[in-house]
């Protein structure tokens, strides 16, 4: 039987639409499901439902108040979590917590849209933006993603979930930057924060100049900030984290009590993994001193 040349094509064709299936379905499952609890909510604030990865703490008692964990990217590292948490609360170091998970849009370049401030480029670059670019179309939305946090998936938690005021805030690298803004722009919706080597370099290290000026208006309550950078990061970021450092040590406040760590040999990448447990142990050391339990 002669095979023609149009069902080669065919076939060919119909082996490179399967694959592209496979492949999305991959990414699908990887990205946008996790092992805890997958939930999807509407929100009015972005205009869109947002899928969200929720790990209950180990044996779970709704009559039990919990801390709220939130951080953003979704699947990464949230098996990590998950794992120190159980290991740290079992050891006392921590309370078992209820971590909600953020993913990133699916198959949408949501990612800078949401976590990059309302200040910087979402379309990020190291040069400083020039002035007359200034469409509000090229600005991060961190500012509607805060919002939609604050408005939006904290009263859903406390309605279905039950949690108490210990709120921690986590993120890693444009993640970072948008817990340095949600810091100086809502300084009373957390009681920690954490950012993990964070992207600080934006429009020529515009995030350190309104994180620094920002500062001065975080008085009113004991908190927690923890910063870390990978020692084998690039100078760029290396940087900018020096930026931050120098910021806080000109303007914090008393009442914001900064730990910060270098993880050895680590990249952008690992950085983070090394540096939850470090963030949460010195976490619970300034609720022992600093905060209401």
């Amino acid at each position: 039987m002669q095979v023609s040349n149009k069902m080669i094509t065919t076939l060919v064709i119909a082996v490179a639409f399967l694959t592209l299936i496979l492949l999305l379905f991959k990414r699908y499952v990887e990205d946008y499901t996790s092992d805890f609890i997958d939930l999807t909510i509407y929100s009015s604030v972005l205009n869109e439902n947002r899928k969200l990865f929720i790990r209950l703490p180990n044996n779970y008692d709704e009559k039990k108040r919990y801390p709220l964990i939130i951080k953003s990217d979704g699947n990464f590292n949230l098996s990590r979590w998950d794992e120190v948490i159980s290991e740290l609360s079992q050891q006392g170091s921590v309370n078992d917590s209820i971590l909600i998970a953020i993913p990133n849009l699916f198959l949408s370049d949501s990612r800078n849209r949401d976590l990059v401030p309302p200040y910087a480029r979402k379309d990020v670059r190291i040069e400083a933006r020039p002035a007359s670019d200034n469409s509000p179309l090229i600005f991060g939305k961190g500012d509607l993603f805060l919002r939609f946090i604050e408005t939006e998936l904290i009263p859903y938690i406390e309605d279905n979930y039950s949690i108490n005021n210990n709120r921690i805030l986590s993120g890693f690298s444009a993640g970072g930057s948008f817990v340095l803004y949600a810091l100086v722009s809502k300084p009373e919706l957390f009681t920690g924060y954490f950012s993990f080597s964070p992207a600080a370099w934006y429009d020529n290290s515009v995030v350190i100049d309104e994180f620094k000026k920002g500062l001065n208006g975080v008085k009113e309550k004991p908190l927690y900030l923890y910063l870390s950078l990978g020692g084998d990061e690039n100078a760029i970021i290396s940087g900018s984290f020096k930026g931050l450092l120098s910021a806080i040590e000109s303007n914090a406040p008393a009442s914001l009590y900064t730990e910060y760590s270098y993880s050895k040999g680590a990249n952008h990448e690992l950085n983070p993994y090394i540096s939850v447990p470090k963030a949460l142990k010195g976490y619970y050391r300034f609720r022992a001193t600093n905060a209401a339990p």
